[in-house]
């Protein structure tokens, strides 16, 4: 049986592996190409906007963002608490203050904690839509308007998602989309900026064209992550599949989704650069599967949201859990499905000892993976409380392509059993 997972290739196929296998043996598709322009166009006519530009990872796109809007030393950059430490560095690698700001029921930017946390310093506010679910875009829109500050949206999670039936990232001033291993659509990393502003445009532009192309090693490791998994994945129950994803992450074969510095306020040295080619072919490849990947997940979501609703009903008092609020304006999409329960890293190790992993990074700090330091971040313990609170509680459940509906349901099972109910 393969683990059921959260972070593994979820939405690694078998054309996404061939495909994989192809560029393996083509060195002279990996830097420079024609598909670099072909995934820029089909983005812009997806999302129906003037500009976009790849770049090799959405920390590449945010930077050129920041850059683009003028974002420097001693200005301020308000963004959620409960984030990665990739939407945190592009904004320490400036010179900037971040500025956090808790969070409401829905995991995303509390309008009324932001409104509080506005100065005069402020220049640009980051809403995050926090799992595929969009945030309150019309009230936090009507503040950046009010203070004269740039809205830029964090898509990494959403795409596909929409607010009153329009497409997150059409919304700001500028916008950027992740295409990293475990998001919407993957392509190992990935990532774009998309913009409807001609200045913004402008200068994203000379922003990208004065960037290199990641090296072939580095991209020949990205290459590599897909036909690894693809192996090791039927392996890994018998530890030989553990062994050689350990392996190749010791020797620094695969790359990592977070590389250490980046714990510490710092960028890699592989940010910011272009989108390769290579990658560009793997997202493509992915982007024509959005619907469907879109459409199964929302479908698991259903299994959850049933299965948890029928077992509250019964169980009343003797099983606690609380399923994530939803944004009655909004079309979410479900890249996780999440639930708050008590002793949450307690049922992670449990659920992992039934071959269920669970470990996303996704909880224990308001800034993640966990082991982030939060002072490098510039994070005030007790500023976000709900935050705080939301990260130590917090279990995600996978809505991938991979898992099948019996999944899910085995999913909640076994939670259940874990309470004895």
């Amino acid at each position: 049986m393969f683990p059921l997972s959260l972070s593994f290739s979820p939405n690694t196929e078998k054309d996404d592996v061939s495909l994989a296998w192809k560029l393996f043996f083509q060195p002279f598709k990996w830097q420079e190409g024609k598909e670099i322009k072909k995934l820029e166009e089909e983005f812009k006519k997806y999302l129906g906007v003037n500009y976009v530009f790849s770049f090799n990872s959405g920390r590449s796109a945010m930077l050129a963002i920041l850059a683009s809007i003028g974002v420097q030393s001693g200005d301020e950059v308000l963004l959620q608490a409960f984030t990665c430490n990739a939407a945190v560095n592009p904004i320490l690698v400036l010179g900037a203050k971040p500025v956090f700001v808790d969070i409401n029921e829905t995991l995303n930017l509390s309008p009324e904690d932001l409104e509080k946390k506005i100065t005069q310093n402020s220049r640009a506010v980051i809403i995050q839509h926090t799992f595929g679910m969009p945030a309150e875009i019309e009230k936090i829109k009507e503040l950046c308007q009010k203070n004269n500050l740039f809205l830029i949206e964090d898509c990494a999670h959403s795409l596909g998602a929409e607010y009153q039936n329009q497409k997150v990232g059409t919304f700001g001033d500028v916008a950027f989309f992740s295409f990293g291993r475990d998001k919407v659509i993957s392509s190992v990393w990935g990532g774009i900026a998309v913009t409807n502003n001609n200045q913004i445009g402008q200068k994203l532009e000379r922003f990208q064209r004065n960037l290199d192309f990641p090296s072939k090693p580095w991209i020949f490791q990205q290459i590599l992550h897909p036909i690894s998994f693809a192996i090791a994945l039927p392996l890994y129950n018998i530890a030989i599949g553990k062994g050689i994803l350990f392996l190749k992450q010791k020797l620094k074969i695969l790359s990592p989704s977070v590389y250490p510095e980046e714990k510490k306020g710092k960028l890699a040295k592989y940010f910011p650069k272009r989108m390769p080619n290579a990658m560009a072919l793997m997202a493509l490849n992915q982007f024509q599967k959005l619907e469907q990947f879109n459409k199964h997940r929302k479908e698991i979501a259903e299994i959850y949201n049933h299965e948890f609703t029928r077992i509250l009903r019964q169980a009343q008092d003797k099983f606690q859990v609380r399923i994530c609020a939803n944004n009655k304006n909004a079309e979410r999409i479900y890249m996780r499905y999440s639930i708050f329960i008590e002793n949450a890293n307690d049922v992670r190790e449990k659920l992992k000892e039934k071959n269920i992993l669970l470990d996303d990074g996704w909880h224990s700090s308001p800034i993640v993976p966990p082991g982030t330091d939060l002072d490098k971040m510039q994070y005030q313990k007790g500023s976000c409380k709900k935050a705080e609170e939301v990260a130590k509680t917090m279990l995600n459940l996978p809505t991938g392509i991979k898992i099948t509906k019996r999944d899910a349901e085995e999913i909640v099972e076994e939670i259940i059993k874990i309470f004895n109910f």
